[in-house]
């Protein structure tokens, strides 16, 4: 396809079984294998130390609710750099670091718990963890390779501006349990007025030592975007859909795409949380499910996988003419994949996989996607201003 970086996860449990002491040599051996292979092919390797996979022997000791996961975490970060750290040219401390939450205080995610208390105290430590990452890479003196962390955003906005429910829904989706709680502790320091009042009322303010803040608001050489799409609360359609829901109706409702929402959240980055760093929009993609009683040329055909990301890069671009300093972007994904409890329903790939026999065949987005690669760029409209919130707005 022509892609000029790939990026990939190391494994916590498959380099170290038991999430600290022996280290598996085999495991170095497939990253070693991997990262030659991109090396000798002119790619880029852009590589994250966690993806949500805490090695079992860690969780049951408390996993990231015990403090002493910020030792297990930079004994395994050292791992890392001892070995790739003069190959890989992009490191990630964190993906997504929301799932932890999702599966420490909703219970969606691994370990499947749902205790909240716990989860707060999860996600300060491993903001901890991050910090100390940091200041591990920069003792490693690695002057070719950088360092970042990728926090997704789903930015919430009100279905009606000023409507009391709505406002609420937005606070808690953006502050109190999303992106808000990361990027104000990154780049502005402690935690927002907003998610503090709400962890004192709730009492689930995490054992914060002292500095913390100072140690999770490291400077970083890149922030990572994951987008997928903006989030339009309305309280009033949400209780419709639970009323259905109630009743035995099988509601379903794919919802509304707003590639438009990634232009106003690049914004929000720099001017709200001060973001002065570059920044590369790690994921974005457009999903496609799979119930399996469709064949795969069903999937081959994508036009609105190609609309969608066309829309992106084009709001990306639009950004970018503001002065925004975007310096790359990465498509979620480039096979159909394994994603997470959703099995192998949901597919973003680029190129479809036959799971049966691991057959790998191009979508027409792959061709479209590719020629974009080569080209840097392609012709296009000016892009519409929908009449949506979003783009009010902005």
């Amino acid at each position: 396809m022509g892609v000029r970086s790939y990026r990939f996860s190391f494994s916590w449990a498959r380099i170290l079984p038991d999430g600290t002491g022996k280290i598996n040599e085999k495991g170095l051996d497939y990253y070693r294998r991997l990262i030659r292979c991109l090396k000798d092919n002119g790619i880029v390797p852009n590589a994250t130390m966690y993806h949500w996979d805490l090695p079992y022997a860690l969780q049951v000791k408390g996993g990231w609710g015990n403090r002493d996961i910020v030792e297990w975490f930079k004994e395994y970060a050292a791992v890392l750099l001892d070995n790739f750290g003069k190959d890989v040219d992009i490191w990630v401390t964190f993906n997504e670091p929301i799932a932890t939450y999702v599966g420490y205080g909703m219970g969606s995610f691994a370990p499947g718990l749902a205790d909240e208390k716990y989860a707060r105290q999860a996600l300060h430590n491993l903001l901890v963890a991050h910090g100390e990452a940091v200041k591990l890479f920069r003792e490693k003196n690695l002057p070719n390779a950088k360092i970042g962390i990728v926090v997704d955003i789903w930015r919430h906005y009100a279905g009606r501006p000023g409507n009391a429910e709505d406002e609420a829904l937005v606070l808690k989706g953006n502050e109190i349990a999303g992106y808000g709680w990361f990027l104000h502790a990154l780049f502005l320091g402690g935690y927002s007025e907003a998610l503090t009042k709400y962890m004192e009322e709730k009492g689930f303010t995490p054992r914060i030592e002292e500095g913390d803040f100072e140690t999770i608001a490291r400077k970083v050489d890149f922030y990572g975007l994951n987008f997928y799409n903006g989030i339009i609360d309305n309280a009033e359609k949400m209780r419709e859909i639970e009323q259905k829901q109630a009743a035995g109706g099988n509601y379903q409702s794919r919802p509304e795409q707003h590639p438009e929402a990634i232009y106003d959240i690049l914004h929000m980055l720099v001017e709200k949380y001060h973001v002065n760093v570059p920044i590369y929009v790690t994921e974005n993609g457009y999903i496609h499910i799979d119930e399996g009683d469709k064949p795969a040329e069903y999937f081959l055909d994508d036009p609105d996988r190609i609309e969608y990301i066309r829309d992106v890069l084009q709001w990306i671009r639009r950004a970018m003419d503001d002065g925004i300093d975007v310096r790359g972007y990465y498509c979620w994904s480039l096979l159909d994949n394994f994603e997470w409890n959703a099995g192998f329903t949901m597919r973003y790939g680029l190129n479809y996989t036959d799971f049966r026999t691991l057959e790998r065949i191009p979508k027409k987005s792959a061709g479209w996607y590719s020629q974009v690669i080569a080209d840097n760029g392609f012709d296009a409209e000016p892009i519409e201003l929908k009449d949506s919130v979003i783009v009010n707005e902005v």
